[in-house]
């Protein structure tokens, strides 16, 4: 290990220590919106109730790294492997209890938060699910993580990875040390040719190209037929509808001056399903757009919680028009772009960088993002080379790329997906040569 990282670990080390206070008081201020982070507080300190020895591990931050998680989960739970998700947000881990409720109940999967970043939490994690590997999804490098589980002799894999060109310029800038830890990995499933190259060039061993397991996600039937549905009881069958999914601050002026454009146009006026990617932004939302003069009309405040097309064939019309269809609710995504004729993908117009493209293009809609594609370089530039996505970086240029200017055919999307489909069981092939090669480097 370089002495850097050695340098590096002991400081990060203290400094989780002495700021664990502030971590629970963050908690607990985040619970007053959402109760769930102050649940199972335990969990976080390497505690918890129910063993299961011989468990593999998936650590999936969030509700974006468990969606892309979900197929390799279900591939495993179908050999009859053990799973122990974790997570650090409400909203993942509701998603694992929801997507993965029977093999919760048969106790097959559990999911618990993830330890603080001390090596006494991951030593009680370990001590209780023994796990015989783990794969953090995505690029989530946590030092205490990484090291402890080297220690205790548990090879830990990147998953679905990628090493973003804007991340390699901001490591050069701070002394490599993420590099440094991503070495100390047992291997990687990377998505891409170009991401192997750049992780054997930061000196991470064992990799192996099995592309992105995103292409393989379930699609919710009931979700896909009930966006049709509430398209025509909101009386936008002849209306074009455009699907604003996963939208995040700093975006919405752009997207407002957006409608307002293509409000403003003569004929039919689009119907705009406007989906915050954050729950606590959805009153702040509804008040912005509300504000702007918009009709808005919202999901929780129109169809039932459990969505169907006979539940919302069942709700009783009402009598006005809208402008905006307001998606305030958690994993109905596949819903919102079941409704829509063209889609535009948040994310893309901060330098935080764009969401997942894939799930609209699963259901053969176009994709429009912002500029900042670099999170998803695979796959954006694959996609944006067949004709299927495109960027644009302001109002005017996405107004004219929804209204007429951008309309690859069904058949060039559906076939851009199935030749990127398959991730799943490229990586459960490529797995006992990758544990046989991180066994021999133990």
């Amino acid at each position: 290990m370089p002495l850097k990282l050695r340098a590096f670990l002991g400081l990060w080390s203290v400094l989780w220590h002495l700021f664990l206070p502030l971590v629970i008081i963050y908690l607990r201020r985040r619970a007053r919106k959402d109760a769930l982070y102050g649940m199972h507080l335990k969990e976080r300190f390497g505690r918890f109730d129910t063993p299961m020895t011989e468990a593999i591990w998936v650590h999936a931050v969030s509700l974006g790294e468990l969606r892309s998680a979900v197929p390799m989960i279900q591939a495993f739970l179908d050999q009859g492997e053990k799973v122990v998700v974790t997570q650090f947000t409400p909203a993942g881990r509701r998603e694992t209890e929801k997507v993965f409720a029977d093999a919760i109940a048969t106790g097959q999967l559990q999911t618990v938060w993830v330890p603080f970043e001390t090596s006494w939490a991951f030593k009680g994690f370990f001590k209780t699910f023994s796990p015989k590997f783990g794969l953090v999804m995505e690029i989530e490098i946590w030092p205490r993580m990484v090291m402890a589980s080297k220690r205790a002799g548990i090879p830990l894999f990147m998953c679905n990875a990628q090493y973003p060109s804007k991340s390699i310029v901001k490591d050069q800038k701070t002394f490599g040390l993420r590099p440094a830890v991503m070495a100390q990995f047992a291997g990687a499933f990377v998505k891409s040719d170009l991401q192997a190259e750049r992780f054997v060039a930061v000196n991470v061993p064992n990799i192996h190209v099995t592309g992105e397991l995103r292409f393989d996600q379930p699609i919710p039937p009931a979700l896909i037929a009930a966006g049709p549905v509430a398209r025509s009881w909101l009386g936008a069958e002849t209306r074009p509808v455009i699907t604003l999914g996963s939208t995040v601050e700093g975006e919405d002026a752009l997207y407002i001056e957006t409608m307002k454009l293509m409000l403003a146009k003569p004929g039919p006026k689009p119907l705009f399903v406007y989906v915050p990617r954050r729950p606590e932004r959805f009153d702040e939302i509804n008040d912005m757009l509300v504000s702007e003069g918009f009709r808005v009309l919202r999901r929780s405040a129109t169809f039932p919680d459990v969505l169907t097309s006979d539940t919302i064939t069942a709700t009783t019309k009402l009598d006005i028009q809208t402008d905006i269809f307001l998606g305030d609710s958690l994993g109905e995504m596949y819903f919102y772009l079941s409704m829509a004729d063209k889609s535009v993908v948040g994310g893309g117009f901060v330098p935080a960088g764009a969401h997942n493209i894939i799930e609209p293009l699963a259901l053969k809609k176009p994709v429009i993002t912002g500029p900042e594609t670099w999170t998803i370089e695979y796959p954006f530039a694959e996609a944006e080379a067949a004709g299927v996505a495109c960027a644009k970086s302001n109002a005017t240029a996405l107004a004219q790329a929804l209204a007429d200017g951008f309309a690859p055919s069904e058949v060039t999307i559906d076939a851009f997906f199935e030749n990127h489909a398959g991730g799943t069981q490229k990586l459960m092939r490529a797995l006992p040569s990758a544990m046989a090669a991180a066994r021999s480097r133990a």
